[in-house]
């Protein structure tokens, strides 16, 4: 019975090795055992056979300790084999899968359809009046596209056309009280008195010339003349004002040197106004118009001037100025309008004048528009098809259309079925869109597991499947940012591709501008979603999305429509449902992406990001429980991170694998020098190099344990066990063998690996392994230090460590000089503070 029970007692010590999770409850039995001998003579019948139990548990301990790498390497391996063809299965039923969703319109298509040729003459078999619903909807769109909308007066704008008329207005009147009364004398007439204000310099002393050629009185009038012109009386309105003058002259001679003067002050004060008028009016004249002013009005032809602006500009836009009117037809209303209500001399300036603050003061009325349409929409009645019996429907060889199919599939003549031929060829199309797909994938995102082919297949069938369901709003934007974000903007941009022009041929009552306002915000959201490193950023993209789908379909339909202006109002309402729409997906893709990346097992740049914040509870725990630990971690990560840089390798996946690599040194933080803090090393105490050695292999272990509790990504588990690899546990060997009481096993004394099997990986090894050399470093000289970090980048290349990891023997020189200028930035001289600046700080 003893024998028996010692034999169970082994088995379940086997068991407890081989999960390799009870370790310290091994621990605690096999000291009880080394124990009690010490307590028991050793002539001892039961010490003797404690004795040799407890050799023949420690030698089988290591055995089994020994056979866990085997076998799960042995495993791996097999898996692996297992899976060799299975890319070409999933090629396969990609294939299938997105045939089957997209050849929808294959299954049950009508030989007969619109657009093919009658191959006989098809009479009704009886009376029928058969509702067409697509005619129906085809007329209920172009009579809200062609609605002309309802426009409503804006007072604001009457408001401002009325302010900036007063203004013009009243800088007129400014200018009129600059020149003066009109008429400035009574002894000539008002047309010679408008010309001799208003005519050139050179006229005036032309006028001027004449009277000192021919006047008695020549002294007076000489002290008005600047220069003397031979007489050239050649215009009649010269001649005219020479008369005058002349005519004056013999009644009153003496009065003439005064009226001159009188003439000259008001031409200086007419130039000035006019000077004044030119700059704040600025009012265009309209061609062929007379060369005149408001300042050649009368006092009471300004009057009713002013009384005829004010009703002339009620009148018009009382009526409305719609927006786009040409100038002509501005003109042309308003000279109608001031016709009779202004002095026929002044009709062109005000014209002028009026046009010149006149501009569209139409708004649309948004609510009685959509009304509106609402009643168009009601009053377009349900294309009904009518026929009797024994009417014919179509003629052999002739194109059946729209009014003949619906006959035709009413009566089941139409000759649905399967279309084999349709369906082998979207087949195809679909076979050369995967094929692409795949080609893209080895170019830009080698690598891809099976789960993540299949996460891309059922985003990318969620789109047909909406679609056969009548959805218009399909989730192509949430396929674009999810791909995008889980996979890259190439898989993103290339799984969108494809679905816009695949979902055409395969489906349909596709509506073009719905298809492309959908691609638009698909495009835009998987281009950007491989870039941005927050969910918030992604948020924001989301918006950006649903605003790229509204202004596509915004612009679509206006760019279609015969009236763009007149549907605008009409659209619009659409375009806003879209953006919204737009923004739904992306929130919906943000939702679920959570979800996506725990199922799938996906490390996205958002996910690493949220991973490496020090808040996170592992990370948390290392830093209080093992601070040791986690100030190595961090300088490791520091190394790892610009070596990955430096490499053009997964910069996130380096940095969160990094600070993950150590967390199973959580089980014993005691049992790494890092942590003991200048205390007492626990190893002396326990002076058994295996067991030593044990507690050190532990932490790979506790640490995938830990990882899979906490349900870190595959990804960041690849780091714990692979930064050591299967590398020797140096120091315990070598006190093993100082110890020499038995053959030492140096298998025993390795990590159970695997090597690392990244490029990723193989970094962090390599910083892992540096990172206390460097760190012991204070005083060393660049030199020196590179050619340590040399040798050790070297014994693990040597060690046959990074073989499967992709790193080349010329890149160890890279990442060795990267690592000592990462050392220097972390030990760069300081100055000396004296030490009175110390006493008085």
């Amino acid at each position: 019975m003893k024998t028996f029970s010692w034999t169970q007692k082994l088995k379940q010590w086997r068991r407890i090795a081989l999960s390799m999770a009870h370790l310290k409850t091994f621990n605690r039995t096999f000291r009880s055992l080394q124990a009690k001998p010490d307590q028991e003579t050793v002539s001892s019948p039961k010490a003797c056979g404690r004795q040799s139990i407890f050799k023949f548990v420690q030698k089988h301990l290591r055995n089994l300790l020994l056979e866990t790498n085997p076998c799960k390497t042995q495993t791996l391996n097999c898996r692996r084999s297992k899976t060799g063809n299975r890319p070409k299965f999933a090629l396969i039923m990609a294939v299938i899968s997105l045939t089957s969703a997209m050849g929808h319109r294959f299954y049950n298509q009508p030989k007969l359809d619109v657009g093919t040729l009658a191959p006989a003459t098809i009479r009704a078999p009886r009376d029928a009046i058969v509702a067409d619903p697509k005619t129906t909807e085809a007329k209920q769109k172009a009579a809200r596209r062609g609605l002309i909308p309802v426009l409503m007066v804006d007072p604001a704008v009457n408001h401002q056309i009325y302010q900036e008329l007063q203004q013009k207005i009243e800088q007129i009147n400014q200018s009129r009280r600059i020149a003066g009364q009109f008429p400035f004398t009574s002894v000539l007439s008002t047309a010679t008195q408008i010309y001799l204000r208003s005519c050139s310099e050179s006229e005036w002393q032309e006028i001027l010339a004449e009277f000192n050629n021919h006047s008695e009185e020549t002294a007076n009038i000489k002290e008005f003349s600047v220069t003397t012109f031979p007489a050239q009386v050649n215009s009649p309105q010269v001649q005219q004002v020479i008369n005058e003058l002349k005519a004056y002259q013999r009644i009153n001679s003496e009065g003439l040197a005064t009226l001159i003067t009188t003439i000259s002050q008001a031409r200086q004060r007419y130039a000035q106004a006019l000077a004044n008028l030119s700059i704040k009016l600025m009012v265009e004249q309209e061609e062929n118009s007379p060369n005149l002013t408001f300042l050649e009005l009368t006092e009471a032809d300004w009057r009713k001037t002013q009384d005829g602006i004010s009703q002339a500009i009620e009148r018009i836009l009382a009526q409305g100025v719609a927006p786009g009117l040409p100038l002509v037809l501005k003109q042309q209303a308003v000279r109608i309008q001031v016709k009779d209500l202004v002095p026929e001399t002044a009709q062109p300036l005000v014209t002028q004048l009026i046009v010149s603050v006149l501009r569209a003061n139409l708004i649309e009325d948004a609510e009685q528009t959509k009304l509106q349409a609402e009643q168009a929409v009601q009053q377009v009645k349900p294309e009904m098809v009518e026929v009797r019996k024994s009417q014919i429907i179509v003629k052999a060889g002739q194109e059946i259309t729209q009014r003949e199919f619906v006959l035709l599939d009413h009566f089941k003549l139409s000759r649905r079925e399967v279309n084999w031929w349709g369906l082998i060829g979207c087949g195809v199309l679909v076979s050369g869109g995967v094929s692409i797909f795949w080609w893209v994938e080895r170019r830009f995102h080698a690598g891809l597991r099976q789960r993540d082919h299949v996460l891309i297949l059922l985003l990318a069938l969620s789109v047909p499947l909406l679609v056969t369901f009548g959805v218009n709003y399909s989730s192509l934007p949430a396929v674009g940012l999810l791909v995008g974000s889980f996979y890259g903007s190439a898989l993103g941009i290339t799984t969108v591709g494809l679905l816009s022009v695949g979902l055409p041929i395969g489906m349909e009552n596709i509506l073009w501008d719905h298809l492309f306002a959908n691609a638009a915000g698909a495009l835009v959201g998987s281009l950007m979603a491989g870039r941005l490193r927050s969910r918030e950023e992604l948020a924001l993209l989301g918006i950006g999305i649903g605003l790229t789908e509204g202004i596509v379909y915004l612009t679509l339909n206006l760019v279609l429509s015969a009236a763009a202006g007149s549907i605008w109002l009409a659209v619009l309402p659409e375009a806003a449902i879209y953006s919204l729409t737009g923004v739904a997906w992306s929130v919906v893709a943000l939702g679920i992406s959570p979800y996506l990346e725990q199922l799938f097992d996906l490390v996205t740049p958002v996910r690493l990001a949220e991973l490496a914040n020090p808040n996170r509870p592992l990370l948390k725990l290392l830093a209080e429980e093992a601070p040791g630990t986690f100030q190595h971690t961090l300088f490791v990560a520091t190394l790892a991170e610009a070596a990955a840089k430096g490499l053009d390798c997964n910069v996130e996946l380096v940095r969160t694998g990094t600070l993950y690599h150590d967390i199973g040194k959580l089980h014993d933080p005691q049992g790494f020098i890092e942590n003991q803090m200048g205390g007492p090393n626990k190893h002396d105490q326990i002076n058994d190099p295996y067991f030593s050695a044990a507690i050190i292999k532990k932490h790979v272990t506790e640490g995938l344990v830990m990882a899979r509790r906490y349900r870190l990504p595959k990804a960041i588990q690849a780091f714990i066990p692979e930064h050591q690899g299967t590398m020797q546990i140096a120091y315990f060997y070598h006190q093993a063998q100082q110890q020499g009481k038995e053959p030492l096993d140096e298998a025993f004394f390795r990590y159970a690996g695997p090597i690392p099997q990244s490029r990723e990986t193989g970094i962090v090894m390599l910083a892992d392994s540096c990172e206390a050399a460097l760190r012991s470093l204070k005083e060393a000289t660049y030199e020196e230090a590179l050619a340590m970090v040399n040798k050790i980048l070297k014994a693990r290349w040597q060690d046959n460590q990074l073989v499967d990891s992709g790193l080349t023997r010329s890149e160890m020189s890279q990442i060795a000089e990267i690592f000592v200028q990462v050392w220097q930035q972390f030990h760069h001289k300081r100055i000396a503070y004296p030490k009175a600046a110390l006493n008085n700080g």
